[in-house]
């Protein structure tokens, strides 16, 4: 029974965004999906190639020349790519979920004026629809944003500490 209500309940917010929301359940549904992925990542996996790293580097018997210094280049460029694998498309999702919310805006606008235009402005619960198709996408879009950007901190800071450690553990050093 409290299945099927809180169903029913999205099921009626979803209708009072429009079309646009869907959209924006998406985009959320992959942000998300990403962002787990590299905290998953981060937790468990990073720590494999960062020993791989260090294994590969501490194998070289000199650390001092200049190919030493190109090849902890190249190792610390290699994990460097790993652990930010994603991280554009997640930071580029973010910047996209309010724009879906402003695109929900103006559709739930333009459904407002169809209706003002049809009954020539006196049906205000006709003109409710539109408003709310107009507001919820834009509700929705910049939820979806600011749980982005606070998941996108945690995550950023994690690959930056391990990068960091990753770099102090390659000395130059023999």
């Amino acid at each position: 029974m409290f299945f099927e209500d809180t169903m029913a309940d999205v099921g009626k917010f979803m209708d009072s965004g429009g079309p646009v929301l869907w959209a924006i359940v998406v985009l959320l549904f992959v942000m998300w999906t990403l962002i787990f992925e590299r905290m998953w990542y981060l937790r468990s996996v990073v720590s494999v190639d960062v020993q791989g790293a260090i294994d590969t580097w501490e194998a070289r018997k000199e650390h001092k020349s200049k190919h030493a210094h190109q090849v902890r280049e190249k190792i610390l460029s290699e994990v460097s790519l790993e652990i930010n694998t994603n991280m554009m498309m997640i930071k580029t999702l973010i910047a996209l979920a309010p724009l879906f919310g402003l695109l929900g805006t103006v559709t739930g606008m333009i459904t407002v004026f169809d209706v003002m235009a049809f009954t020539g402005g006196g049906d205000v619960k006709a003109m409710a629809g539109g408003v709310s198709q107009a507001t919820v996408p834009t509700m929705s879009g910049m939820v979806a944003a600011l749980s982005g950007v606070f998941a996108m901190t945690y995550v950023d800071r994690m690959a930056l500490r391990e990068q960091q450690l990753l770099e102090d553990h390659l000395t130059m050093e023999n």
